[in-house]
C-alpha cells in the first residue's frame, strides 16, 4: 500500500522514459521507503540476535533483498510483510540464531553467495561468513568484482581469516574460522562500509577493531553503525528504521527548483531527526552555497545537489568526490558527461567539480545502471524540458517505486507525466521497477 494505494503487479519500465516538466511544486508531503544503510545493518545484527526482531519500515530494494537471500540461503527464517504506509518497505521478522552462523561447504564445494551490485552487502556478509563454519564463496555482478574490497580483506587476514581471492576483491572465498580476539587496523578512504562490517561482527569475533582515514570512527556512516549497535533490540524486540534521506534529496531538491525560493511547498514526511544520516542535511544546503564536501557536508545526496547546481544562479564547488569514482560507476565523469549534455558548463580538476549558472536543455541521459544517476537526473526533468532517462529501472535497487512516485496523483505522487519512448503516457502503476 502506498497511502492506501495497493500497488499491483510490478514490472520491466520501458527502456527510455521522458519527464515532463511540472509547471510549479505541488504543495504537499511524500513518503520515501526506508534508509538502506539501516536496514542492512539491521538485517545483520537481527540473525544475530537472540530472540526475534521486528524490523518495521525496512527498504525492500534490489539491495536489501540481495541480504535477505542470502540470509535465507545459510538458514535464517525472515517473514516478509507488507507496510500499509509504505509500498517501498516492508515489515521483516528475524529468528535471530544468537551468534550461531550456520554452517558452509567445504573447499571444494563452498557454498555460493551472490550479491549482485550490494556494496553493503558485499561489505557486510565478507565480515559476517569470516565467524561462520565451513567454506563460502562471494560473488556480484562485474562491476561489484571493480569495487574495492582489499582494505577489509586485509584487515580480516590480519584477525587470522584465511580469504583467497586473485587481486583482494570480489569473488572471494571465505574459509570461516569463528571468534580470533585478535585486533586489526582498517583503513576507509575507499569506503566506510569496511569498518562498518568489522564493527558489526566486533563483539560476536571478540575483535578490536581500529579504524584509519577520514574522520575515523566519528566518520558518518561508521557512527552510524556504532549508533546502530548500542541501541539494537539483541534480545529480541523491535526497531523502526526511519526514511531514507538521500531517497528523500531527490523530492527536496524537486521542489526547491520549481519554486525558486527558501520556502519549499513539497515536503517529505517524518524527515529523519536521529542524525544517524548525514544527507538528513540536505534541506540545509537549499539553496546550495559556493562549496560542498562530499567528506564533511554531503553524502550520497551530494549527486542530487550536483544536478541542480547549474539552476543555482552562483559557481558551485563540489570537492572531495574521490568517492564517488569506486562506487556503482564512476560517478564523477557520469555526471560531468551528463550534465554537458544539457547544456552545464563544469570544470573538472582532481577530485572537485566546478559547476557555472546557466539554461539546461534536455538530453537522453545514459544512467551507467546507476540508480542515483537516474533519479537526479529525473528530478531535474521536472524543471527542465526533454529530459530522457536511460534504463530507468536500475532505480530498483534502492527505490523501485520511486517513478511511481513522480507519476502517482497527490496525495500519493507529484502528479508528474511520464512517456515511454514512443511518446506514449504511462500509469504511475507501470512505472514500478521490477
Amino acid at each position: 500500500m502506498t497511502g492506501g494505494i495497493r500497488i499491483q503487479n510490478k514490472m520491466s519500465l520501458p527502456e527510455v522514459i521522458e519527464i515532463i516538466p511540472l509547471g510549479s511544486s505541488p504543495e504537499m508531503e511524500i513518503t520515501v521507503p526506508g534508509s538502506k544503510s539501516i536496514t542492512n545493518r539491521s538485517l545483520i545484527l537481527a540473525a544475530l540476535s537472540n530472540g526475534e526482531v521486528i524490523l518495521d519500515n525496512a527498504l525492500w530494494s534490489e539491495d536489501t533483498q540481495v541480504m535477505v537471500d542470502a540470509l535465507r540461503q545459510l538458514g535464517y527464517k525472515i517473514e516478509v510483510n507488507l507496510d500499509s504506509l509504505e509500498s517501498g518497505n516492508r515489515n521483516l521478522i528475524i529468528e535471530g540464531r544468537g551468534g550461531s552462523i550456520p554452517k558452509g561447504g567445504t573447499p571444494e564445494n563452498p557454498m555460493e553467495l551472490f550479491v549482485g551490485n550490494a556494496g553493503t552487502a558485499a561489505r557486510f556478509l565478507t565480515a559476517f561468513l569470516c565467524l561462520g563454519k565451513g567454506t563460502y564463496r562471494l560473488s556480484g555482478i562485474s562491476r561489484m568484482h571493480e569495487r574495492p574490497q582489499a582494505s577489509l580483506i586485509e584487515a580480516l587476514r590480519a584477525l587470522g581469516y584465511c580469504i583467497d581471492s586473485e587481486n583482494n576483491k570480489l569473488p572471494l572465498t571465505i574459509h570461516a574460522g569463528g571468534p580470533t580476539f585478535k585486533s586489526c587496523r582498517v583503513s576507509i578512504e575507499e569506503s566506510s562500509q569496511f569498518a562498518s562490517a568489522l564493527l558489526l561482527l566486533a563483539k560476536l569475533g571478540g575483535w578490536n577493531v581500529e579504524i584509519d582515514g577520514e574522520l575515523g570512527a566519528k566518520s558518518p556512516y561508521v557512527a552510524m553503525t556504532s549508533s546502530l549497535i548500542d541501541c539494537f533490540p539483541t534480545e529480541g524486540g523491535r526497531l523502526k528504521i526511519e526514511p531514507d534521506a538521500s531517497s528523500g534529496s531527490y523530492f527536496w531538491a524537486a521542489g526547491h527548483i520549481l519554486s525558486r525560493g527558501t520556502c519549499l511547498p513539497l515536503k517529505v514526511a517524518r524527515w529523519p531527526k536521529s542524525g544517524w544520516q548525514i544527507d538528513a542535511e540536505f534541506t540545509s544546503f537549499l539553496p546550495l552555497p559556493n562549496i560542498v564536501s562530499r567528506r564533511d557536508d554531503l553524502g550520497d545526496s551530494i549527486m542530487t545537489a550536483i544536478v541542480i547546481a547549474p539552476l543555482t544562479g552562483h559557481q558551485t564547488q563540489f570537492v572531495n568526490l574521490e568517492r564517488l569514482r569506486l562506487q556503482e560507476c564512476e560517478r564523477v565523469q557520469a555526471l560531468r558527461t551528463e550534465l554537458t549534455k544539457c547544456g552545464a558548463t563544469i570544470q573538472e580538476a582532481g577530485e572537485s567539480l566546478t559547476i557555472s549558472p546557466g539554461e539546461l536543455k534536455g538530453a537522453e541521459i545514459e544512467t551507467y545502471d546507476d540508480h542515483r544517476i537516474a533519479m537526479s537526473f529525473a528530478a531535474l526533468g521536472l524543471k527542465v524540458p526533454g529530459i530522457r532517462i536511460k534504463n530507468p529501472c536500475c532505480v530498483r535497487k534502492t527505490f523501485p517505486t520511486f517513478f511511481y512516485k513522480l507519476a502517482a496523483p497527490a496525495p500519493h505522487g507529484l502528479g508528474a507525466t511520464i512517456l515511454d519512448g514512443k511518446g506514449n503516457k504511462l500509469k504511475a502503476e507501470q512505472l514500478i521497477a521490477g
